[in-house]
């Protein structure tokens, strides 16, 4: 069976899928490439006026919780729901949140200041949980179609990847001009437009799916939604947005020692009860010693981005305050420097996609835990780049853009050595009725690594430590402590590769 399906080549769902995380992606990206240049912007011009680190720091936090809802999405998806209207609950919900900051841009005549801000807030909230039940879920219905030792697999991941990443230029290219040229509500409201196309574009296509990620117990003979699961898909949707606008509308009202300690205890039984989830539905020496690569691994992938998300942050403002963007007279947006990164992932993941197809053949494919440690020493050496490139800005000197171009590059290699392979590992090493939520524990890894990447420039002024040359030297460590327990964690993988 496997043999049959190699000669067939990947299946079609692997491309409706496919599509639908790159309407998606353009959505998140548009936004992304937006969020910090919108904050700064001066009310004049239709902004908040934030300073730097205000605006960083909002971007931590929104970044950092996007990553880490997808462990509630993946519960809800394993235990209640199955994966599919998760999915479809998600997308809806994101495309209410791209319509709020879409709002609370256009507004900025006919409402007060506090009024929009809370309108962004519940945009961003919205945006927050419905990433949660989409992005893990979508990840885990491609693994379903591939066995673990499927050599195809890492190369499918590889290709969902570009989908990604094809969004990730589309969004910061049409919705970031949107924003920055004609009206930071037209860039949001775009977003919007890309998410609902993605949601259409999975229901136009659901058949392809086969029975993936149907509903717990679903007939024999079911392969698409039916009008009983839409009703729910609804529901849940309108009550998570409701949701969202209680939560915020009480949070205002408490005092701030009040809403750190909901804060800690939230992130405490949100830790015990994945903690529980995990251990009662991980069984045999196997599994849990497969559960603790996972874990490692989620360890280091926090330290790579920490430094790869400085992207949508602080190098986003590097690209407007110290890069000269003039060309021919016209100055480029800011936010096109964001399309760097995804549009090397287009022209390499293919290589890297055939690549991993080489070298299994040749018997030379490296495993998951020494690609990771690849990647680290890549993002190192971009970071490297990235110092010298703001050692050459000091004193207000606009530097060539081709400082950025090259940490971009660099950092995407590192990217395609951790970000598709850890998808894909996921998939191989996770217990199978614990996929989901395994797939939201390692989201979890991203919010710990975006929240870090916000937050990080305001840690270390307090230590008179400059960011580029600390981020470099995190990940070149990260890299060799990876690299001495790579044997040990090859060992653990029980045959996996």
């Amino acid at each position: 069976m496997a043999d049959k399906t190699i000669k067939e080549g990947h299946p079609k769902a692997l491309y409706t899928l496919f599509a639908t995380e790159m309407w998606e992606r353009f959505s998140y990206y548009g936004m992304r490439a937006l969020l910090t240049l919108y904050l700064t912007a001066e009310l004049a011009n239709g902004g908040f006026g934030l300073n730097r680190e205000e605006s960083l720091a909002i971007y931590a936090i929104f970044t950092g919780l996007v990553y880490l809802t997808p462990i509630l999405g993946g519960w809800v998806a394993d235990s209640f729901l199955g994966k599919r209207k998760t999915v479809y609950i998600g997308g809806l919900v994101m495309a209410v949140g791209q319509s709020l900051l879409a709002a609370s841009a256009f507004m900025v005549n006919s409402v007060d200041p506090v009024t929009r801000l809370f309108m962004f807030n519940f945009g961003l909230g919205v945006l927050i949980i419905g990433n949660g039940f989409f992005k893990p879920n979508i990840s885990t219905i491609v693994g379903e179609f591939y066995d673990d030792n499927d050599p195809r697999k890492d190369a499918a991941f590889n290709i969902f990847y570009m989908g990604i990443n094809l969004g990730a230029i589309l969004g910061p290219f049409i919705a970031g001009a949107l924003g920055e040229n004609v009206s930071w509500g037209y860039g949001y409201l775009a977003a919007s437009v890309g998410m609902i196309i993605g949601v259409l574009w999975l229901k136009f296509n659901e058949r392809t799916l086969e029975q993936k990620g149907l509903p717990p117990n679903s007939p024999a003979d079911k392969f698409v939604l039916d009008g009983k699961d839409w009703r729910d898909i609804i529901i849940y949707a309108i009550a998570l947005v409701i949701a969202t606008l209680g939560v915020i509308f009480l949070w205002r009202m408490l005092p701030d020692n009040v809403t750190s300690i909901i804060t800690y205890v939230g992130f405490a039984a949100l830790v015990i009860g994945l903690g529980y989830t995990i251990t009662k539905g991980t069984n045999g020496s196997a599994e849990w010693t497969r559960m603790i690569v996972i874990l490692v691994l989620a360890f280091f992938n926090i330290a790579f981005w920490a430094g790869f998300e400085q992207a949508g942050g602080t190098m986003n403002l590097f690209a407007k305050e110290n890069t000269d963007r003039l060309l021919f007279g016209w100055e480029v947006p800011a936010s096109w420097y964001q399309n760097i990164n995804p549009l090397a992932i287009l022209i390499f993941a293919p290589i890297f996609s055939v690549m991993w197809l080489k070298l299994d053949a040749m018997k030379f494919n490296p495993r998951t835990p020494l690609k990771f440690a690849i990647g680290l020493f890549l993002g190192a050496l971009a970071f490297f780049i990235m110092t010298q490139a703001s050692n050459a800005a000091e004193g207000g000197n606009l530097v060539s853009p081709w400082w950025l171009v090259v940490v971009y590059v660099v950092l995407t290699f590192g990217e395609l050595m951790l970000s598709p392979i850890g998808l894909s590992m996921i998939t191989k090493l996770a217990p199978k009725k614990l996929v989901s939520v395994v797939m939201g524990l390692w989201m979890a890894s991203f919010a710990a690594g975006n929240y870090l990447a916000g937050m990080l420039e305001s840690i270390l002024e307090k230590y008179d430590f400059a960011l580029y040359p600390f981020i470099m030297m995190l990940m070149l460590g990260s890299g060799v402590c990876l690299l001495v327990l790579s044997p040990f964690l090859n060992k653990a993988m029980k045959g996996i590769h």
